[in-house]
């Protein structure tokens, strides 16, 4: 059984490294943004943290609570 382990996900170098870094653990990494209403392009967050190796990116829209 494989690992898993889930990330506070910016979609930056430090976190993207990280995937990175927990994929070469043996973890199978799933990656989650949080969307509170910065401008962001989300759509390129899931792409590179896809391409940084997770398993799955989700983004929550939590705009609402803050």
């Amino acid at each position: 059984m494989t690992a898993k382990a889930v990330l506070a996900y910016s979609g930056g170098l430090d976190t993207s490294v990280t995937i990175r870094w927990l994929g070469e653990q043996g973890y199978e990494v799933h990656a989650v943004a949080v969307d509170v209403g910065q401008q962001e392009d989300f759509a390129q967050v899931v792409e590179r943290g896809e391409r940084a190796g997770a398993a799955s990116v989700r983004v929550v829209d939590a705009v609402d609570r803050y």
